[in-house]
């Protein structure tokens, strides 16, 4: 899809004129009022869409005009959502080209030029009758700048949305690894089970041993010109998640495709970077592997060793992505880097406690988890603090080992936290984002179709973007 900012509408041809109308405010477009919209008593309320045809008296065939709400109320995220709405209308009346005319007082081009691409969004790689979509979208009003970034960040959520959404048996390790080495303007080096091996990965190796799918440990990495911080950004690459030996049950398979949401995640953060040249140097990391119940899969009871030296007692194999994540943790700080973030389907816990509209986020220092939260805010993604008192190490204590993998199941997202942090010094700030309700859900939400979300993509590229 081809999305541009113009001048004026006479700049180029399209089929339909989008404009926009506030709650119960007057429309200032004349095109409007000259089709009769008072006719049919248009209120302009939020997300609401109201359809005119120009009967040949225009040179485009049709006026779409999209409720903003309340003025008071209207934000770069409500105006996402609503650029969003009509395009979706767009699609239903398969138009394939389009202008938005809006009358906005600020300059929300980023914002609008994600809301079309989130919208037109569909993955149909599988499917012989494709979806409909709109080819090309033009925007007046709104900064070239505004419209390319835009353009930036809702490539890199497709990137991202289509490795989660893809299968399994397509979205190996192996393949994780590949996607990393093609990316421009980025250093990668990959690391196979010998090389794990001599990094003393042993929680990770673990994981990876019940399945004929060899793991790959990936380390991707951008310099900006003028690095001014250096960071390191983990996600989780379980490519399938069958629970191990403690299996799950099948219902609860049918989408564990999406267990590397959260690497998916950070190789489309750093598809972007070089487009984006921040002044800053961004280390991105993924433990891919599978967890499945093969003859050498790891069992309850086991001890395993992490990169740290740390010793963990195996209570459940399906509490997996913590100990892929406590390696790369250890991998991460051994960098000398100055903050880490990593992002993870992690716990079932944090979706019965924030469901899939909210993401969890806790960390070793608070003044990143809130940077992270405002940040977030500002991107159109959610987080709330979870705690991580030192009580909750409780249930996670071994007769055996250091710790074991998983405790009580009350409070089970701030064990996790607690957990990971036993890989994490104090010498380095660190946040951690459970996605596990959010990066993929069940049924369409606000601009989301169901599947991948490609939650965090906007929320890290802001943050290095920041520094």
């Amino acid at each position: 899809m081809e999305i541009k900012a113009i001048k004026d509408i006479d700049s180029e041809k399209f089929e339909v004129l989008v404009i926009n109308m506030f709650e119960n405010e007057k429309t200032t477009q004349e095109l409007a009022n000259k089709f009769a919209i008072k006719k049919d008593k248009f209120e302009g309320k939020f997300c609401t869409t109201y359809l005119l045809h120009t009967l040949g008296q225009e040179k485009f065939d049709k006026i779409l005009v999209v409720g903003f709400g309340k003025r008071e109320e209207f934000d770069a995220n409500r105006c996402r959502e609503a650029i969003s709405k009509a395009t979706k209308k767009l699609q239903q009346i398969h138009c394939k080209s389009a202008c938005f005319d809006l009358a906005t007082e600020l300059d929300y081009g980023k914002s609008a030029t994600l809301g079309v691409s989130i919208a037109n969004y569909a993955f149909d790689k599988y499917k012989s009758k494709k979806a409909p979509r709109v080819e090309k979208i033009y925007f007046t009003k709104f900064s070239e700048k505004e419209v390319k970034e835009g353009n930036i960040f809702a490539n890199a959520m497709d990137f991202t949305r289509n490795l989660s959404n893809d299968s399994a048996a397509v979205i190996t390790p192996k393949k994780l690894a590949e996607v990393a080495e093609s990316l421009k303007g980025i250093t990668t080096r990959v690391y196979d089970k010998d090389e794990i091996k001599r990094l003393k990965m042993g929680a990770f190796l673990a994981v990876s041993q019940g399945s004929h799918q060899e793991p790959r440990f990936i380390h991707m990495k951008y310099t900006g010109k003028k690095v001014t911080k250096k960071i390191a950004i983990i996600g989780k690459g379980l490519t399938f998640d069958a629970g191990g030996l403690d299996l799950k049950p099948a219902s609860s398979m049918l989408t564990m495709r999406d267990d590397m949401s959260g690497a998916a995640c950070i190789l489309g953060v750093m598809s972007a970077l070089s487009e984006l040249n921040p002044d800053i140097e961004v280390n991105g990391i993924i433990a891919a592997c599978e967890n499945m119940p093969g003859c050498k899969a790891y069992k309850p009871g086991d001890v395993l060793t992490a990169k740290n030296g740390k010793t963990i007692e195996v209570d459940n194999t399906d509490a997996e992505g913590r100990l892929t994540l406590a390696d790369a943790l250890c991998f991460a700080e051994e960098l000398g880097v100055d903050e880490i973030v990593d992002i993870a389907t992690l716990t079932g816990a944090c979706v019965v406690a924030l469901g899939s509209t909210v993401s969890g986020i806790m960390g070793n220092d608070e003044k990143l988890v809130q940077k992270l939260i405002q940040i977030g805010k500002k991107s159109g993604e959610k987080f709330w603090e979870l705690p991580m008192y030192d009580d909750y190490f409780e249930s996670i204590k071994s007769n055996i080992a250091d710790m074991k993998n998983t405790g009580s199941r009350q409070g089970g997202a701030s064990i996790a936290g607690v957990f990971l942090r036993e890989f994490v010094t104090d010498k380095v700030k660190w946040a951690h984002l459970d996605v596990a309700g959010t990066a993929f859900i069940e049924k369409p939400h606000n601009e989301f179709i169901e599947g991948s979300t490609g939650m965090g993509v906007r929320t890290l590229l802001n943050y290095i973007c920041e520094k």
